[in-house]
Parts: structure tokens; sequence; C-alpha cells
């Protein structure tokens, strides 16, 4: 019973076994291959620049894109931390000089820091023109520093630390800090103590009795 059992399951498993696919296409991807690698009995070694190649351009579009985003996102960022242009306009200030008499100072607000502003008398002019440049310590002359001879215009803040000087004060009839003890002319030169510089000209712009700081 058995054996006759077998011998049908062999004679039924004997009809549908076969020994090959010879009916099955095999897909042609030849179109969808570059000429370089068409051929499949060239050795690969001969289509490795070109096959390179492709892989360096997109590699180099790709980091040339990249530096340009990532250059956009600084620019925007930087832009983002620039002043509006409601504090540049207040970066200017006007000052009308014929309010200062001579041989008064006044000191005004700029951009958060004090602004000196002194009516120099003409015999302080000739006095401190006559200082040999070799014995200041920031050697520039009096006349480098002023745009009008009596018209002398500052920052009010020490070159050393930042105090606020004191005027017609000091050795040299100038400015004195007392913080430290740094001595300055009437042309805001450093002249004694620990004051590394003169004091600072901001830019400005002077039209009759009209000073425009900034």
């Amino acid at each position: 019973m058995f054996f006759r059992n077998f011998c049908h399951l062999k004679s039924v498993c004997g009809r549908v076994m076969r020994g090959s696919h010879t009916d099955i296409k095999v897909p042609d991807f030849s179109k969808h291959m570059r000429n370089s690698v068409a051929d499949p009995n060239c050795p690969s070694r001969q289509s490795e620049a070109s096959r390179k190649l492709l892989s360096y351009t997109l590699s180099g579009i790709l980091l040339t894109s990249g530096i340009y985003s990532v250059k956009a996102e600084v620019h925007r960022y930087v832009k983002s931390m620039n002043a509006s242009a409601d504090v540049l306009a207040l970066a200017k200030i006007e000052i009308n000089l014929s309010q200062i008499p001579e041989d008064r100072h006044m000191t005004f607000k700029w951009r958060g820091k004090p602004l000196f502003v002194w009516n120099r008398p003409e015999q302080a002019v000739k006095a401190v023109r006559q200082v040999p440049l070799s014995t200041l310590r920031d050697p520039q002359r009096d006349e480098d520093r002023v745009q009008e001879d009596k018209w002398f215009v500052c920052v009010g803040v020490c070159t050393h630390l930042g105090c606020v000087p004191l005027s017609h004060q000091g050795d040299f009839g100038g400015y004195y800090c007392p913080c430290h003890g740094s001595h300055f002319d009437i042309s805001g030169r450093a002249r004694k103590g620990p004051a590394p510089t003169n004091l600072v000209i901001p830019p400005y712009t002077l039209s009759g009795s009209s000073l425009v700081v900034g």
C-alpha cells in the first residue's frame, strides 16, 4: 500500500517538475546605462574616471548650494542685529554753538556717551599749539584735531578705563580724570597719568553756528 502511494506521488511530481525556464525574457536595461559602462566586457577600471566625475560633480553642486544657504542665513542674522532707522536717527545730534560763550565748556549726550564742546579762548589755543610733539605720549597737532580753532569737540570718556574727565582741571588746564589721575590739555591730548591715548574726536561738521555730530 505504501509503495503504491509513493509511486503515485512520484508520478505526479514528475509531471510538474521543469528543468529550466527558457521562456522567461530577461529585462534589457541597456538604454538606462551610461555609455562608459554599457559594454559588459569592459573592465571597471576604464570607466572609473567617468563614474567618479559624475559623483564629484553632484557633490560639488550640493556643497556650493550648502555654502550659499549658510551665507544667506548668516547675512539675515547679521542684518537683524543692525540698528533700526529710529536708532540711527538718534545717532546724530545738532548743537547751536551760539549758546556757548567764550571759554565755556558744555556737555551733551551722544550715542549714550558724554560729548564735550569747548569754546576755547584765542590765547589758550596759541599756547597749546606751541607744545612740541616730541613731548606728547600720543603725538597729534592741535590743528589736526579741530575744524575751527576755537571749537574743540571730543567724546568725554577717558581712554584709560572709561571714566568721565572734568573740564578746566588738571596740570595743563584742560581735562582731569578723577578716577586714576590722567591729565589732558585743551586739545584733549594725554599729557600725564595712565591714559595711553588722546581723547577721541567724533565725526562732526561745522556750519556757521551749527554743529552736527555723527
